[in-house]
């Protein structure tokens, strides 16, 4: 398949934030021309309203009224960069209306649904309006999904990013810092504070937020419950003997759900080279073997399992490293999104569309400037037979000082615009 241009559309925050840009990262590097809706720009604003003291049906119009304008914003931006595919993470603002204007203008639409379905339902409204639903659970949801007209359903797992997630050389003060016998990274959903108040007398650091007005739990909490970032995650896992999956639970009277999905913290902690603990899931067999994670079914599994491996690190280093292994093999976001652009191109009739592309390199092109050019194509990740308005657009897309043929190409851009001239540089 030749280079793409996608556009991912990110969520304005939420869990799926962070997913929707390791995709970005997963799809250039499988060598497509990738922009991002960055939706958490709008955030501030958006949460500005909470200040006006409205009456609740205003507010909700003025909410509502807004994400149609950030809608709006991403249909403006898809007519500009004409992508092949608008990939929309979980909680994405994109509008029915914005959606069938994209279907209108025959633009190739995605979801990854990356939540619960039974917990978010607004998929219900939405999944109908997409070209691909992809989802991490399987049936009953994909049958539901049929059901409702969702022609295009696909079970696509979470994943992991390798050069993002992996093992660390923590600083002394790293490892006294974000360091413990046992962690929990995640929020304070009711399971996990009734599970977590067996483990309070031992060396156990909780991370993430919503563990407020828990008392038992204060101590272990760290940081006050701030929001963790993905950088200082990675760091946490790194740092722990133990890393405590227990999936997330609306319900305390089964604090071990048995669920379905598999949550990212199982691939990232993985990915890391780092040892879990996670609850055994229905859809967790498929993805690791039984020597690769090891697991719980209820708090006194959980109990043994953290007292024998906290005597046996041997035996946590060697289970740590073959899920290390399974997960670059298996799991990583450039495997989940060649999955989708397969499934895309199965599916979707006449996808991608031929596209009119601006040779790079005429007849009378120097070959010194020609090696140039393939070298900076290189390092954009780009295939040799990238189009001129292309290569400009991953040239503008750069961070840092230009180089001189960076400058040299954007000039010639204008200078091309400005006359008229269809020529290669």
């Amino acid at each position: 398949m030749n280079s793409l241009r996608i556009l991912v559309v990110l969520p304005l925050y939420g869990g799926s934030l962070p997913v929707g840009r390791f995709c970005a990262q997963a799809l250039r590097d499988l060598g497509h021309l990738v922009d991002v809706f960055e939706a958490p720009d709008f955030y501030g604003a958006y949460k500005a309203l909470d200040n006006l003291n409205l009456t609740s049906d205003r507010h909700e119009y003025l909410q509502n009224t807004f994400l149609q304008v950030v809608a709006q914003a991403v249909a403006a931006k898809t007519e500009t960069f004409e992508p092949d595919l608008v990939l929309a993470m979980a909680q994405a603002p994109l509008s029915h209306q914005a959606l069938k204007r994209l279907q209108r203008d025959k633009v190739a639409t995605a979801m990854w649904f990356v939540e619960d379905f039974r917990l978010f339902t607004y998929w219900q409204s939405y999944a109908p309006f997409y070209d691909l639903f992809a989802v991490i659970q399987k049936d009953p949801f994909l049958d539901q999904l049929t059901t409702l007209g969702v022609a295009n359903a696909l079970y696509l797992p979470l994943a992991a990013q390798p050069d993002f997630h992996r093992p660390l050389e923590l600083s002394a003060q790293d490892q006294r810092l974000f360091g413990s016998d046992l962690s929990f990274m995640g929020a304070g959903y009711p399971n996990r504070r009734l599970a977590f108040r067996e483990f309070t007398g031992m060396d156990f650091k909780i991370w993430g937020n919503d563990w407020e007005e828990d008392p038992v739990l204060a101590p272990l909490v760290q940081r006050g419950g701030a929001r963790v970032s993905s950088e200082d995650c990675v760091k946490i896992f790194n740092a722990s003997k133990i890393n405590l999956n227990l999936h997330s639970s609306v319900r305390v009277d089964q604090l071990i759900s048995r669920g379905d999905f598999v949550n990212p913290r199982t691939f990232e902690v993985a990915a890391c080279g780092a040892f879990q603990l996670v609850d055994q899931r229905e859809l967790l067999p498929e993805l690791f073997g039984p020597d690769e994670l090891a697991t719980f079914t209820d708090l006194r599994g959980l109990k043994d399992g953290i007292e024998y491996f906290l005597r046996h690190p041997e035996e946590r280093t060697a289970m740590a490293h073959k899920a290390r292994q399974r997960t670059l093999r298996d799991h990583t976001y450039a495997a989940r999104m060649q999955t989708l652009m397969d499934f895309a191109a199965q599916r979707l009739p006449d996808w991608p569309r031929n596209r009119v592309r601006t040779d790079l390199f005429p007849p009378e092109f120097p070959a010194g400037l020609r090696q140039d050019i393939l070298n900076l194509l290189a390092k954009l990740k780009l295939p040799a037979d990238t189009g001129f308005e292309d290569l400009v657009r991953a040239v503008r897309q750069q961070q840092g000082v230009l180089t001189d043929l960076d400058a040299a190409i954007l000039f010639l851009d204008e200078w091309r615009k400005q006359y008229g001239v269809k020529t290669a540089p």
